[in-house]
């Protein structure tokens, strides 16, 4: 059975969800604000997220980014925000469809067909099992949901935004390598594909961070000439 997290702060919106929803044979949970919803999502990986960009906490373009994070889940804009600005960045931020307020639940269905249909038509996606939501390194938790990083003993370390947009996308795919044409693109944009130096700094800023021994990394690994690979 699929299974939907709707987050939205008006709760007549969340209850008619519900019902329509669990009607239609999908496994429905709730919440109702940012916190809420990446909490639930990483106790519950959800198959896919209907979300309110107005929540009482995170704007819901942060959530996007939460969950895009660690997991590839479709994810379907709800909101009551029309200008165009709002959808770009949505959509930017990972989501994969947007719907105006108000809406039909007979639209809303669709586009929740529609969305499944594409999402299993990705090679390697049916079947397969979330991305996990947390990760070591040495001596550290890092939770690509809350986006945070702690040490063992509890304290947290902070991580700039670059430095993060750089180690999830490392994380995103243990194990493999992710080529420094990639990284560029995806951290920095396409118009930096050739300054590699930046990958260096910001490689060694993360290992100072993160690694026991940043000169002897055992976790982010360079792999001279291609790009880099996070070793679990």
């Amino acid at each position: 059975m699929t299974r939907i997290l709707v987050v939205d702060d008006e709760p007549q919106i969340l209850r008619a969800l519900r019902i329509n929803l669990r009607a239609h044979r999908y496994d429905v949970e709730v919440a109702d604000s940012g916190t809420a919803a990446l909490r639930a999502a990483a106790s519950h990986p959800p198959d896919l997220v209907v979300l309110d960009l107005g929540l009482p906490d995170l704007d819901g373009v942060e959530v996007i980014q939460g969950l895009r994070g660690w997991t590839s889940a479709p994810i379907i804009v709800l909101s009551g925000r029309v200008g165009s600005h709002d959808k770009v960045a949505a959509l930017d931020a990972g989501a994969d469809d947007y719907v105006t307020k108000p809406f039909g639940v007979d639209e809303l269905l669709a586009r929740i067909r529609a969305v499944t249909r594409r999402h299993a038509a990705i090679p390697g996606e049916p079947g397969a099992p979330p991305a996990a939501a947390t990760h070591r390194i040495g001596p550290h938790t890092v939770d690509l949901a809350d986006h945070v990083v702690t040490r063992d003993d509890g304290t947290e370390v902070k991580l700039t935004p670059t430095q993060w947009a750089m180690l999830e996308m490392l994380l995103r795919h243990p194990g493999k390598l992710v080529s420094q044409r990639q990284l560029l693109h995806d951290v920095w944009g396409p118009e930096y594909h050739n300054e590699t130096n930046y990958l260096r700094q910001y490689m060694a800023q993360l290992r100072r961070k993160l690694e026991d021994d940043p000169a002897r990394p055992r976790h982010l690994i360079t792999e001279p000439g291609m790009g880099y690979r996070y070793r679990p």
